[in-house]
Formats: structure tokens, C-alpha cells, sequence
């Protein structure tokens, strides 16, 4: 009988088992790629163009995309270079508006969905590990905030507020993102609290502390990146939906304002598709992304899914 010693395994072989791991999915990092690149617009965006045109009044009014040829009527301009996909009726060159507000709207998402899921996780390992009363009022509340019409909460609460930015949006969506969180997380612990290796960590003596996050959670990361990312996702609709109703941070440019403005001044009827077409294509390739990256870390956490 013959033995194949380290050296004589090929080369080949040992190039491809380092590419065995999970992680390396096809779909999470096609749309992990995406939403980098969308972030790292705020920075590559001023060395590739003057971003500065997204403000008001700094560019002429109306200007179709360069390739629309036609009279398009009275009002507007002529296709300029200067300005490839075109400019609105208050002066804001569209390129500039999506390298600026891109961005700017992922950035909200994520602040609410990273605040939801910090409460969120907090919440659930204690619901579902410590049980009891405790498990009760978490649960109570969670139910309780589920219930209530959040859109219709923020759109009272955002009209209150005086001014809007980026933050403040951030925190009033952050107010709803933590119910489903917790209650996903509470599910998940419930089924990892009765696995063998908590219950050997119990018995060597470790805290509660220690058990929920140093042996429970390195195991629940996949599902919590899951979870994160439908998160972001709930949180960019919903502040786009309050930005396309006006109650949105109106001197700052996002995607959502952008169709605000759109709307507001009969782009539609106007034949000026470009003013609400391009954030409009922008946003659906964010959540295809963000779809892509949800299924990629579906199918790391349940093998089944990916055919092991």
C-alpha cells in the first residue's frame, strides 16, 4: 500500500481548497461589490466630477441627456457634454445629484438598520436565552411597536421636526427597526440554548454573558448578517418613502428627494423621465444588491440551499 506524502498532493488541488470556505459565494459578493462601490462614490465621485453641481441654480435649467436628440419643447435646453444626463428645473445636474445622493441614502439605511440590529441582538439574547419575565416584556414590546402603522408615525414625527438631515432620519426610522431583530434573534437562540456546546458551557461554569455572545453568537453571525441586510433594505424604502412625500432632508441631495422634486414639479408630465428615471434605476439596483447579498448569506448559513 502506497502513501501520498504533503508534497506530492498537486499543486491544483491545494490551490482550490482554499476557495471550500462558504463565504466565498458568487451572489454575496457580486452585491457586496455593488453597495462598496455605491458607498465609495462620496469619495471617488469630486475626482471624477464637480459634485458641487448638485446644488441648486448651478447649472442651466432643463438640459436632456446627451443622447436625446429631438425638440422636446418649449423650456428646453439643448443636450450639452458639459452635462451627459442632463439637468432639473432647479438647476442640479443630474450626474452630480446621483454621485452625491447614492451615498447619502445608503448611508441612512444602514445607521437605522446598524441601530435596530444592535437593540435588536441585545434584546433577543436576552428574550431567548434568560427566558422567564424578561422574555415576556421583550416580547410584549416588540409586538406592540409590530403593530403600530410606522409610516404613519414618521410621517407625523418628521413633520414636527424643524430640520432634517441624515442623522435625524437615521434615528426616526431606527425608532421601528428593532422589533423584527429581536424577534428573529429570540428565535434563533431559543434553538441554539439547548445545543450541546451551550449546555458544556454551563456546566464548566461560564456566565450568561459569555454563553449568549461568546458561544452562541460566533454561530449566529450568518443569520445576523441576513437579518442586517433585510434591515438596511426595509430602512432605505422607508426613507425613500418619506423623502418622495417631502419630509426628507430638502437641502441635502438623495435619491429620494430627488424623486420628490420629480414629482413635485411634473416631471412625469413634463416628458422629463431622466429627473426620476435615474434615481429610480439607481435605488432598484440597490435592492437587487442588497437581494443578491441576503440569498448569498441564506445559502452560507443552510447548506442545503447551496447543494452540501
Amino acid at each position: 500500500m502506497t502513501t501520498v506524502s504533503a508534497d506530492q498532493v498537486s499543486p491544483t488541488k491545494s490551490r482550490a481548497s482554499r476557495f471550500d470556505s462558504p463565504w466565498y459565494n458568487a451572489k454575496l459578493i457580486v452585491g457586496a461589490v455593488i453597495i462598496v462601490l455605491a458607498f465609495l462614490l462620496e469619495f471617488i465621485g469630486p475626482l471624477v466630477w464637480d459634485t458641487d453641481l448638485a446644488r441648486a441654480a448651478s447649472a442651466p435649467l432643463n438640459l436632456p441627456p446627451v443622447w436625446v436628440t429631438g425638440d422636446l419643447g418649449p423650456g428646453f435646453g439643448e443636450p450639452s457634454i458639459e452635462h451627459p444626463l442632463g439637468t432639473e428645473s432647479s438647476g442640479r445636474d443630474m450626474l452630480a445629484l446621483l454621485l452625491v445622493g447614492t451615498p447619502r441614502s445608503l448611508r441612512v439605511g444602514f445607521i437605522a438598520a446598524g441601530i435596530g440590529m444592535f437593540v435588536g441582538i441585545v434584546l433577543g439574547f436576552s428574550a431567548g436565552y434568560l427566558g422567564g419575565w424578561i422574555d415576556s416584556v421583550i416580547q410584549v414590546l416588540a409586538d406592540s411597536f409590530i403593530t403600530i402603522p410606522s409610516l404613519a408615525v414618521l410621517i407625523v414625527i418628521a413633520a414636527l421636526v424643524d430640520q432634517i438631515t441624515i442623522e435625524n432620519m437615521a434615528l426616526l426610522l431606527a425608532l421601528f427597526a428593532w422589533p423584527r431583530p429581536t424577534r428573529y434573534v429570540r428565535a434563533q437562540v431559543l434553538s441554539m440554548r439547548e445545543r450541546g456546546y451551550v449546555q458544556m458551557a454551563q456546566l464548566s461554569g461560564a456566565s450568561s454573558f459569555d454563553i449568549m455572545f461568546k458561544e452562541i453568537m460566533p454561530n449566529l453571525l450568518p443569520y445576523l448578517a441576513a437579518a442586517f441586510i433585510g434591515t438596511v433594505s426595509a430602512n432605505i424604502l422607508a426613507a425613500t418613502s418619506l423623502e418622495a412625500l417631502g419630509l426628507g432632508p430638502t437641502r441635502i441631495p438623495t435619491l429620494g428627494m430627488a424623486i420628490f422634486f420629480a414629482i413635485s414639479n411634473s416631471a412625469i408630465l413634463r416628458g422629463m423621465w431622466w429627473w426620476w428615471g435615474f434615481p429610480i434605476m439607481i435605488l432598484v439596483l440597490i435592492f437587487i444588491a442588497l437581494f443578491l447579498m441576503n440569498i448569498g448569506l441564506d445559502e452560507i448559513a443552510n447548506p442545503r440551499l447551496r447543494g452540501v
